[in-house]
């Protein structure tokens, strides 16, 4: 599980860092906040498409008990 692990990490801090950038952006230009969160939410939806291939390999790894992860 842990290569996993790494990922699902790894995805988390993408969204997370992704929606402290959008709130700080709506923040600073509090005009536009909602055109912001729509790119953000956009940016995030792509965040998850592209881990989901890393997810698959390191939860292939783990099934079969590999040390290492290889694309």
């Amino acid at each position: 599980m842990k290569h996993t692990l790494v990922e699902l990490l790894h995805l988390a801090s993408g969204l997370v860092g992704a929606a402290l950038i959008a709130w700080l952006a709506a923040w600073a230009v509090p005009n536009v906040e909602d055109t912001i969160w729509a790119v953000a939410y956009i940016a995030m939806l792509i965040v998850v498409f592209m881990a989901v291939r890393p997810l698959r390999l390191a939860w292939r790894a783990d099934r079969q008990g590999a040390s290492s992860v290889d694309a």
